[in-house]
């Protein structure tokens, strides 16, 4: 359990290089299999995590560049631990309903290669161990949209990554004055997060490299007016890649949000609280409003996955227990979800090559399995009681009520809005007669379509019942920043709005 971290890390990459001495028709089964021990390891880390402990635990750290205090620093607490366990979990799925038969060795060591990068982002404790996995997982992604993507492939793939790099550029800049901050206030470098989290920074300088970071997290998220990247990304991906992006890049601003801008800048995060609600909320109602008016399926899905990002910034923002651990198990639960759904789109494309609505109608006729599943996490997708999508969208939007119930209502209205243009779907593709001839033989789903699915149904249900094993770890771990957070906070409004939902907190 020493190494697991670093196990954890370069598995998946080590693996990946052993992976061009298969040859094309073992590599699939080759693939799944390190996924599938990769996934192991990541039970075995929640298997020894300490519930109880809020702090970083199976921590590693030895220097890299002493003199800049640059260290190979890792750990995880609460908040990272289900991210890591997300990330292996859904590449292992991905990889099992994988369906693409072209140059397929060369596309699974580019999944292996991103496993990579996604679990170092999680696990980094030195932020620029955390920087470089950053930007590290830009290049398989950009090589999955352009080497596997549709006819507009290399026009969506040069312009994700055209945002997310210069995105990351800004935030770059906000680390090294963080860093020259630190060193000021201690006469020594360090990068490391927890030595950060707690340094106090004046007022007006926590308003500058808020921003900096802001911009880096916000596109990856993306927020409004930064996500129009993601439309052309998941329209032009193979379905692999659309699940992998919803399903974990998508999370890694939102984790940046939590692990960076709340615990380092308090106060900024506090006067920012308003125009960020304000972006949130025309993400949920615009992007949704948008999926409405979609004829093709998966736009449809990507335009309602920008959408409950807005929910999970919400939560985010609502700056207490309630709302940010309602938000991280809304991303767990958006990336299970969303994953799904893409998937759901990507099956009935190899049938028929198309993703138009209007090509559809009856399905339900002649693939009542594949509806069933469709059906159930549409349910989920819009946050029906008794399913995983239910759980931190309420905790959510409970936590920001408790700053402004007028905009909780307003961002409310997107779960509204996602029923409506969810049910359109449902409705237009899999009810009704079934009129085309194309549609009449189609087959239900195989065995490893089901195999793909299933666990993501199954997950749906139970942690929509009981989803307390996930909750607490995640609950005490948020507690724990909070409490730092206000330690930390020197203007009187931050104090206030922190100390009156702690307050709340301990009166339940």
């Amino acid at each position: 359990m020493d190494s697991i971290l670093t196990l954890l890390i370069f598995f998946p990459f080590i693996a990946g290089m052993f992976g061009f001495m298969i040859d094309q028709k073992s590599i699939r089964a080759y693939g799944i299999s390190v996924a599938f021990i990769e996934f192991a390891l990541s039970l075995v880390l929640w298997f020894g995590f300490d519930s109880q402990n809020p702090g970083f635990q199976f921590i590693e750290q030895f220097p890299l560049i002493p003199q800049y205090g640059i260290s190979y620093f890792l750990g995880v607490d609460g908040i990272s631990l289900f991210l890591v366990i997300l990330s292996t979990f859904m590449t292992l799925i991905a990889l099992i309903g994988l369906t693409i038969e072209k140059d397929v060795k060369n596309l699974i060591i580019s999944i292996l290669f991103l496993e990579m990068t996604m679990v170092g982002v999680f696990v980094s404790l030195d932020v620029i161990i955390f920087y470089v996995f950053w930007e590290l997982s830009l290049v398989p992604m950009l090589y999955i949209i352009g080497a596997w993507g549709a006819k507009l492939r290399i026009y969506a793939a040069i312009k994700f990554f055209l945002y997310t790099f210069a995105g990351s550029l800004i935030m770059l800049v906000g680390i090294l004055y963080m860093a020259y901050l630190y060193y000021q206030a201690t006469g020594v470098w360090s990068f490391a997060i927890p030595d950060w989290q707690l340094l106090v920074v004046p007022f007006h300088i926590q308003l500058w490299l808020f921003a900096a970071f802001f911009i880096g997290f916000a596109i990856k998220v993306p927020m409004f007016p930064f996500h129009t990247w993601l439309p052309y990304a998941h329209g032009q991906a193979p379905t692999i890649g659309s699940v992998i992006l919803a399903a974990v890049l998508l999370k890694m601003g939102t984790y940046g949000f939590v692990r960076f801008s709340l615990p380092m800048f308090p106060d900024a995060s506090i006067y920012f609280i308003t125009p960020i609600a304000v972006i949130a909320i025309i993400m949920v109602i615009y992007t949704a409003m948008i999926a409405y008016a979609q004829e093709d399926m998966k736009q449809v899905i990507a335009y309602s996955s920008i959408s409950h990002m807005g929910i999970i910034i919400i939560g985010t923002f609502a700056m207490n227990a309630e709302g940010i651990t309602g938000s991280i198990f809304l991303m767990l639960s958006h990336g299970i979800v969303s994953g799904a759904l893409f998937m759901l789109v990507g099956n009935i494309y190899d049938r028929r090559h198309t993703k138009l609505m209007s090509e559809f109608g009856g399905l339900a006729k002649v693939m009542p399995k594949y509806a069933t599943i469709f059906g159930i996490m549409l349910m989920a997708s819009v946050g029906l009681p008794l399913t995983i999508g239910f759980v931190g969208e309420f905790l959510s939007l409970i936590g920001f009520y408790k700053v402004s119930p007028t905009m909780t209502f307003l961002a409310g209205t997107g779960i509204i809005l996602g029923a409506v243009y969810m049910l359109s779907l449902y409705k237009k593709s899999f009810f009704g007669e079934l009129t085309n001839e194309k549609n009449k033989n189609l087959k239900d789903l195989n065995k490893m379509e089901l195999a793909s699915l299933i666990p993501l149904v199954l997950l749906v249900a139970y942690l929509g019942i009981y989803p307390k094993p996930v909750l607490n770890p995640i609950d005490n771990s948020v507690k724990n920043m909070i409490e730092l957070m206000e330690k930390k906070s020197i203007t009187k409004e931050a104090k206030e709005l922190i100390k009156k939902a702690n307050s709340i907190e301990e009166a339940k």
